[in-house]
């Protein structure tokens, strides 16, 4: 399909602040009008997002350990694990791997990525925000870069590298676990690797279904609004899971689900789609998954 008409819309020529690429507002196409038996996957239905920044890239290790250092509640040493286990597990003590300064980070909790878009002044992505702009522009393709299958030059996937059984054995996209920031195409909206590399965390409460009372203007899984949500978890501070108690979230938010999108290297071709969904405690941390942030426009 044709991109969609409302994405045309005559935007302010500055279209890029700081690392980041402003998204339009408008209308998209969500979800896809043929669920799979098994997957988690939204029927088709109109959303409309107002228009935001998302980062051209996932955030990297560099900049983590930026964070890391100027807030030291968030060195390694000092993570109540209670909330964020695994963390930062291939970093040697509270550095990076070397030659690693560019690959996204990893093995990050959903609210570690919170803290960390607190900090820059920003927030995560909702469910909705995130496949627009994984869209591109584009209307009811199956990836970022259109209906072609995944192939080296496109993403970072599972590939004869990975040597897993739903690997692509006849591809080889030169990476063998995550790859640097920016190192395969950017889509439609100039946005790197929303397909493959890693999975990304998104700021909504999983759903398994959308019903006909969901909003369909900003929509926020589980929760009435964005700034209810955001504003929640910024009572806690950059001590929310730390080992300092007096900060403590309750056992139903450490239990609440969230959103993972985009695939990640260790991906096939069924879980790189646009459409696809991934879900996990707001405690759990991957070899496979990190973030990027977004920014309102009224905060600018």
């Amino acid at each position: 399909m044709a991109r969609s008409e409302k994405d045309n819309l005559a935007i302010n020529d500055e279209t890029v602040l700081d690392g980041m690429v402003l998204i339009p507002a408008g209308e998209f196409q969500m979800g896809t009008p043929e669920p799979e038996p098994g997957f988690l996957q939204h029927p088709v239905h109109t959303v409309y997002t107002d228009a935001f920044y998302m980062d051209m890239h996932a955030v990297t290790n560099a900049a983590y350990k930026a964070f890391v250092d100027e807030n030291p509640d968030w060195r390694k040493e000092n993570i109540y694990q209670a909330y964020s286990e695994g963390y930062l597990t291939h970093w040697k003590g509270n550095d990076y791997p070397k030659g690693e300064a560019e690959h996204p980070v990893i093995f990050v909790s959903w609210y570690a990525a919170m803290a960390y878009a607190k900090w820059v002044r920003k927030r995560l992505p909702t469910e909705a925000e995130w496949e627009k702009a994984a869209r591109g522009g584009l209307e009811g393709h199956k990836f970022s870069w259109g209906d072609t299958e995944p192939n080296r030059t496109q993403c970072n996937f599972a590939d004869k590298n990975t040597n897993f059984k739903h690997a692509n054995m006849n591809a080889d996209d030169g990476y063998k676990y995550t790859a640097p920031v920016g190192s395969f195409p950017a889509n439609g909206y100039g946005l790197y690797d929303m397909t493959g590399n890693v999975w990304e965390w998104c700021l909504d409460a999983f759903d398994y279904e959308i019903n006909d009372n969901a909003l369909k203007r900003n929509p926020i899984g589980g929760h009435n609004s964005i700034t209810e949500l955001v504003e929640h978890h910024n009572d806690f501070g950059l001590k929310s899971v730390m080992r300092d108690r007096s900060h403590d979230v309750d056992l139903d938010d450490r239990l609440t689900e969230r959103v993972l999108r985009g695939g990640g290297w260790d991906s096939s071709e069924s879980t790189l789609r646009i459409i696809f969904r991934d879900n996990y405690p707001p405690v759990n941390t991957e070899n496979c998954s990190g973030f990027r942030c977004v920014k309102d426009i009224f905060l600018l």
